[in-house]
């Protein structure tokens, strides 16, 4: 059973940045799809970002393109999301997901591994 934990979250100011970090254990870790979601306060989960297993491709939603990056090392079974240019609308609990089938996946429900979350604030 794949286990994941996050770390990084915090409180920043608005134009600011912030790296989070999932570590993966419990599994092979290099054959999985990654991706982050996230889950604003009164709003439902959204993606975020996702990695191919290889960590050649990557793709993200639209409302942190160009700010946010995700990237990963298989020799250490991590996935990171480094976010600048943070925006109050980007305060949520950001979620590391994993093993979906197609590594583009946007559905919550496509990954069968998750953390427990790690908020993000972002204040104006």
């Amino acid at each position: 059973q794949v286990q994941l934990v996050e770390s990084g979250g915090g409180l920043v100011q608005a134009g600011g940045s912030l790296r989070l970090s999932c570590a993966a254990s419990g599994g092979t870790f290099s054959n999985l799809n990654m991706g982050w979601f996230r889950q604003p306060p009164g709003k439902e989960r959204e993606f975020v970002a996702a990695i191919i297993w290889s960590g050649g491709s990557t793709h993200y939603g639209d409302s942190v393109k160009g700010r946010f990056i995700i990237s990963r090392d298989n020799t250490r079974n991590t996935v990171v999301l480094q976010m600048n240019s943070l925006k109050p609308e980007d305060t949520a609990i950001y979620y590391c997901a994993g093993g979906s089938s197609y590594w583009r996946s946007i559905l919550p429900n496509l990954y069968p591994y998750w953390g427990q979350g790690t908020q993000v604030t972002v204040s104006s």
